[in-house]
């Protein structure tokens, strides 16, 4: 006999309902709605140390693009019944499309698909080039909705998620209930126009055929568990030869399987994931209470707000679990769902407020739990690796984030900070870098969350070395050997030196030294620098030997000192200001030298670019500021070039440019230096109404630079109003509408009427 029994995926109610089943039934075969390539994995599900919520990770090895992910819960019904057979020694086979054609078909839809939008696009650009096109109205889509909501609008639902809950995962007895579920999904694919889904039509003669495989096999007892859609397309009436002439002849793929960790998160819809659930925190909650009348719920988000400083008493919890029965009981239903129980709990110990509940929807409904797979589950070696070096390290992935702060003084702190830095390079961002205030260079700040998705790029990097490190030394060779500017392999040696990869560090600097010895552009060099720069602040607490490095950086200063003069002269506005922002950077990196000779050479530069009469004027501007900040410039110096670069004699445009280089993030000078500000004041005084038309783009620009505060300031200076101005209210305090406010006022304050 087969026993069809429909399900929803990751629904409690369906989970008790299949393992209320079977216990009563004691099947032969229990055929599971999977992958069949992860037939060889089943027995894990009974391991000691498998926690869900879990999944299935079936891959290509050849084309890893080709990833599926099948992920399960405990209150999942497939995941109950994998367990009742291996349990009781019943044989439990995955009886969906094997992944080996289902992958392969889906390529060939995808380059099918491709080729014919790239034909598409060439008859559409012929028709554009030979005739003009009428306007047409673009074709209106198939509007689209699960299936279930049909049903659910009939019953008075909103969606036909509620509706199911409702009668489904909620219903505490399962007499007949796989018989109504049949009925219905019966009902509804005779209704429904069917989809022309070539996929689909294999998947369900393919499970037709493993039925029939297991009639053959002598199994009488056959249970089916499956999506309650597929639940009519089980019917075997359908010609044998039938399905064998759809799947014959379907193109291969080597596909592998494993078990990796998943959370809750990305059991929801909002992950994208197509068989989510909205509450897979609740759905949890109901199969593990499933006599809770609200009142473990709403202690639960008592809970919750205490943790977050919130007062929240018993008397809330009373009333709020009243109130969502009495909701419960006017809608006809016989347990409170989600939907009661938020009402509830935004009435009562929300006060109405929307923001509380979300924050009970992120932590309660949806949740932050992550599974966890037993050690001995077969893996390629890196992800090996990669879950070694997280326990050696004390390093749990976990599904929240998590903020780290490591000392790499200490021994363990290091290895921490060069695992993650080697997982950085590998492009597995499971911990982002922020950043570390404080003396010194051996503090490091991080925050971790894992992603399941993290599993595949580990899968695919490890085609780069078996362990963390040989992955990421080839992974970085190979990303330098592809590099095409200087400043792309500084970058790699700058994320290499943390990352404590010695070898590949050297011949990193041999690459650099030889693209800097044979590029002659300017441009690539000061790009360059400032990674190059860092790279030398690890050689005090990583004790990398930087040696060779600042002979490098030693090198490539004093060439960018010297064809920087040539850069800056004759360049259009574009140019110049993409010099402009390599100007910033450059300085910086030379001043965290902290070397006096090749400041001064710096220095001299910069000197003969703020002199130079064919400067392209912002880069002038700028290095004068620049001269400013390093003190190497005089006050008396300083104004006579200010008063030169905005003489009558220079062209408007020219002097406005010179003012926006040297008011570059310090617009305060202006507040600070009041000759300087007399000389910006003068000159746009004197600009004529044609030129100062022209000039105001860039006065606006220039402006628009400095903070909110800055800008005030300058605006009342401009006015001519002061701190002393504002304090007297000599020209701001209208006396007279004063005098009509300050009887009122001083009544207000309790004062005599005459002011004392």
């Amino acid at each position: 006999m087969i026993h069809l029994l429909g399900i929803r995926h990751h629904g409690p109610g369906s989970a008790r309902h299949v393992r209320s089943y079977l216990e009563r039934i004691k099947p032969d075969i229990i055929l599971v709605e999977g992958p069949p390539e992860a037939n060889g994995i089943l027995q894990y599900v009974v391991h000691k140390e498998m926690e869900p919520p879990v999944a299935i990770l079936a891959f290509a090895p050849e084309n890893l693009k080709q990833a599926a992910f099948y992920p399960f819960a405990h209150f999942s019904p497939e995941w109950q019944a994998m367990v009742y057979g291996v349990n009781n020694l019943v044989p439990v086979r995955f009886f969906d499309l094997p992944l080996t054609h289902k992958f392969a078909i889906q390529e060939e839809e995808e380059q099918q698909q491709l080729a014919e939008a790239e034909k598409a696009l060439h008859e559409k650009l012929q028709q554009q080039q030979t005739t003009e096109t009428a306007e047409t109205e673009p074709p209106v889509e198939e509007i689209r909705k699960d299936p279930l909501t049909w049903l659910g609008e009939i019953a008075g639902f909103e969606d036909g998620e509620r509706w199911w809950n409702q009668f489904i995962e909620h219903r505490k007895d399962d007499e007949e209930i796989f018989t109504a579920i049949n009925e219905a999904m019966t009902a509804l694919r005779e209704s429904l126009p069917e989809k022309d889904n070539r996929i689909e039509k294999l998947r369900e003669a393919h499970m037709r055929q493993v039925i029939r495989q297991a009639q053959k096999e002598n199994f009488e007892n056959i249970v089916v568990v499956c999506g309650a859609w597929h639940v009519p397309a089980m019917d075997l009436s359908i010609p044998k030869k039938d399905d064998d002439e759809l799947l014959k002849n379907l193109p291969r793929m080597k596909v592998d399987t494993t078990w990796v960790p998943w959370t809750y998160d990305r059991l929801s819809f909002e992950s994208g994931y197509g068989a989510g659930i909205h509450s897979p925190g609740w759905y949890a909650h109901v199969w593990d209470h499933i006599g809770d009348d609200g009142t473990l719920w709403m202690s639960k988000v008592a809970q919750l707000f205490r943790t977050k400083n919130m007062d929240t008493s018993t008397a809330h919890v009373i009333e709020g679990v009243r109130l969502a029965q009495a909701i419960t009981a006017l809608r006809g239903y016989a347990t409170p769902g989600l939907e009661e129980m938020n009402e509830a709990t935004q009435a009562v110990l929300c006060g109405g407020d929307d923001v509380l509940l979300q924050l009970v929807r992120r932590e309660l409904i949806v949740g932050n739990v992550i599974g966890n797979v037993p050690g001995d589950v077969p893996r390629p070696p890196l992800q090996r690796d990669i879950e070694m070096l997280q326990k050696k390290l004390r390093l749990k992935p976990i599904a929240e984030e998590k903020a780290y702060e490591f000392d790499l003084r200490e021994a363990i702190d290091l290895e921490r900070s060069v695992f993650l830095h080697r997982l950085q390079l590998l492009q597995i961002n499971w911990g982002k870098k922020g950043r570390s205030f404080g003396r010194g260079t051996f503090k490091e700040k991080w925050v971790l969350q894992w992603e399941p998705s993290l599993s595949v790029i580990i899968i695919e990097k490890g085609s780069w070395g078996n362990t963390t490190a040989e992955a990421a030394a080839h992974f970085v060779m190979y990303k330098a050997g592809e590099a095409q500017r200087l400043k792309e392999v500084a970058e790699l040696l700058e994320a290499a030196i943390p990352a404590d990869l010695p070898e590949i560090s050297e011949k990193l600097l041999h690459h650099i030294n030889n693209l800097a010895a044979a590029t002659g552009d300017v441009l690539q060099l000061m790009e360059s620098l400032p990674p190059l720069v860092n790279v030398s602040r690890y050689g005090d607490v990583r004790k990398t030997d930087t040696a060779m490095l600042l002979t490098i950086v030693k090198s490539m200063v004093a060439r960018i000192c010297i064809s920087l003069p040539s850069a800056c002269t004759s360049i259009d506005d574009d140019a110049a200001h993409q010099l402009l922002g390599s100007f910033t950077e450059l300085n910086d990196a030379v001043s965290l030298l902290q070397d006096e000779e090749q400041l001064q050479q710096w220095h001299k530069t910069l000197d003969l670019l703020s002199g130079a009469t064919n400067t392209a004027p912002v880069l002038a501007g700028y290095s004068t500021r620049l001269l400013q900040d390093h003190n190497a410039i005089s006050s008396e110096e300083l104004e006579a070039r200010f008063t030169y670069a905005l003489s009558k004699a220079n062209e408007p445009l020219a002097a406005a440019a010179w003012l926006e280089g040297f008011l570059k993030g310090a617009g305060n000078i202006l507040l600070l230096d009041n000759q300087l500000w007399n000389l910006v004041n003068g000159w746009v005084s004197q600009i004529d109404d044609p030129s100062f038309d022209n000039v105001l783009p860039l006065m606006r620009r220039a402006f628009s630079a400095l903070n909110a505060v800055e800008k005030r300031k300058i605006g009342e200076k401009a006015r001519g109003i002061d701190a002393a101005q504002q304090l007297q209210g000599n020209t701001l305090i209208n006396t007279q509408r004063a005098a009509t406010v300050l009887p009122l006022m001083a009544q207000l304050l309790g004062l005599k009427e005459n002011g004392a």
